[in-house]
């Protein structure tokens, strides 16, 4: 079974805090009655997210189905050297502003279950500007381009994890930005309608200390379909924010500009290892973002 989990940000009177403890009870109660046993959560396919944020199972799950998402990615050469297919090639060496997790056994996709994830799609180099390395200036940033953080700054549901190779293994999502509609309440519109929105990770261990940022990019569905990823939505989500960020965007007397170099071989083209077995094309968008 999923544990659903929420963050509470900033002030909030006794009335308020004891009102979102009793709606995720509730949401706990329900989820156990909705959920069969016998299935380990670890190696389930999340489906989405259920009515108050939390990922529920795929179809395919429950009925046995889950075709392409076995042991096929775990396929070994003689020797125990990987197979690279679909258009992924081996780990890139000497690159400028990031480093290839897989040099150091971390990968490009991050963790849902112990097999599945979604793919890190965008890399914010350290090149950029130093203010948007940090994670306070990211946070002000991403609102340049029309993101900003969860709805009452509260978190629900299943919180990410990725390996960037940098030493410190699987470590949870540092930020998940969301479409923000309008200036009050905009993120808390996109989780009812829907729209896109991103999970960022920054490498910044003692094996690959780049500082540049890893994210992973998505467009969902509005709550009536459980938020699940629209078709095509990795590649979607990932375009929609390279089209902001290579635009002009300012913020609080601050302008920024971001150019795009795009990489291909870093993943595997498709649907196999990805949750809801959705496929991308395997392209990763390098951006550099520079103060003007």
């Amino acid at each position: 079974m999923l544990v659903l989990g929420f963050t509470l940000r900033g002030d909030h009177t006794p009335v308020e805090f004891t009102a979102v403890i009793l709606v995720l009870g509730l949401c706990a109660l329900l989820q156990v009655a909705a959920f069969p046993t016998g299935k380990s959560g670890s190696d389930a396919v999340l489906h989405g997210i259920g009515a108050m944020g939390q990922e529920v199972l795929s179809p395919d799950v429950l009925s046995g189905n889950t075709r392409g998402q076995g042991k096929k990615g775990n396929d070994k050469k003689k020797g125990g050297d990987r197979e690279y297919e679909n258009g992924e090639l081996p780990p890139v060496r000497d690159t400028v502003g990031w480093v290839d997790p897989r040099l150091n056994g971390g990968r490009l996709i991050d963790f849902v279950t112990k097999k599945l994830g979604e793919p890190l799609n965008i890399i914010i180099s350290s090149l950029s500007d130093p203010y948007v390395l940090t994670e306070f200036g990211l946070h002000n940033y991403v609102k340049s381009i029309g993101f900003s953080e969860e709805c009452l700054g509260l978190h629900y549901g299943y919180v990410h994890e990725a390996d960037l190779g940098d030493g410190l293994g699987r470590k949870p999502e540092q930020f998940l930005g969301r479409q923000h509609y309008f200036p009050i309440m905009g993120t808390c519109w996109e989780s009812v309608r829907g729209g896109h929105h991103f999970r960022a990770w920054k490498q910044n261990g003692t094996n690959a200390d780049s500082g540049a940022w890893f994210l992973g990019a998505s467009e969902e569905m509005d709550s009536s379909r459980n938020h699940m990823i629209v078709k095509d939505g990795y590649n979607r989500g990932r375009d929609y924010i390279v089209s902001q960020i290579t635009q002009v965007t300012h913020w609080k007397g601050m302008w920024w500009k971001g150019e795009v170099e795009w990489r291909e071989g870093l993943l595997e083209r498709g649907s196999r290892g990805v949750n809801h077995g959705i496929e991308q094309d395997g392209r990763v968008a390098v951006l550099t973002i520079t103060r003007l």
